[in-house]
């Protein structure tokens, strides 16, 4: 018996057989497809700029005896501002850091004060003492910058006070001179005088009889 003929298909070059990888060259075109649908990029893009910048001031483990036993927390005092002429200061305690530096946060929102600008500084010079803290803050010419440092220059900055010179003493408490400060500038006043105009009324020339 004549064994049976085995027939062989010549397979045309770049054909591809049931079961095999497709040509890297599919699978590049298929991410260029997809450009940018992964990982969430260009989503920074869509977030709108925040209100207030923030910087945290002091940041502290505190503990509190209790009956049964001691209880920590952490304590945040944050100050925000638009570097525009408003500022606000927030301290809160939390069980963790996150807690702590949101719960400031809400309560700096809440405590917003505006500082009224004369010629880009303070309209007057003015003397605050909050517990042993007592501070000076005094108007000072364009060009001059801030002369301060500590806490009164964190929060002139987040206000936007471009000139002005200050004075700390008594103490180097950060929140008892940051509420200092802004008890200082609730002080600010701006004074508007009014200049009322005068009209001359035409004088009548004697009738001569």
């Amino acid at each position: 018996m004549s064994e049976p003929t085995k027939t062989i298909e010549k397979k045309a070059p770049g054909s591809a057989s049931h079961g095999t990888r497709p040509p890297r060259g599919d699978k590049r075109d298929g991410n260029r497809d997809q450009k940018g649908k992964g990982r969430g990029r260009g989503d920074h893009r869509d977030r709108e700029p925040q209100e207030f910048e923030q910087k945290i001031l002091e940041l502290a483990r505190v503990t509190r005896v209790t009956s049964g036993g001691k209880r920590m927390s952490f304590r945040c005092a944050l100050i925000i501002g638009d570097k525009k002429g408003r500022v606000g200061f927030g301290i809160a305690k939390g069980g963790d850091v996150q807690l702590a530096i949101a719960k400031a946060l809400h309560q700096a929102k809440k405590n917003v004060i505006r500082v009224p600008l004369v010629n880009e500084t303070i309209p007057h010079p003015v003397w605050i003492k909050n517990g042993s803290a007592l501070i000076m803050i005094k108007p000072a010419p364009k060009g001059t910058g801030l002369k301060s440092g500590g806490a009164v220059r964190m929060v002139l900055e987040f206000a936007g006070v471009p000139n002005a010179v200050t004075k700390i003493m008594n103490s180097s408490n950060k929140i008892n001179i940051a509420r200092a400060t802004f008890e200082a500038i609730k002080e600010l006043r701006v004074v508007e005088v009014k200049t009322e105009s005068k009209e001359k009324k035409p004088v009548e020339a004697p009738v001569q009889q």
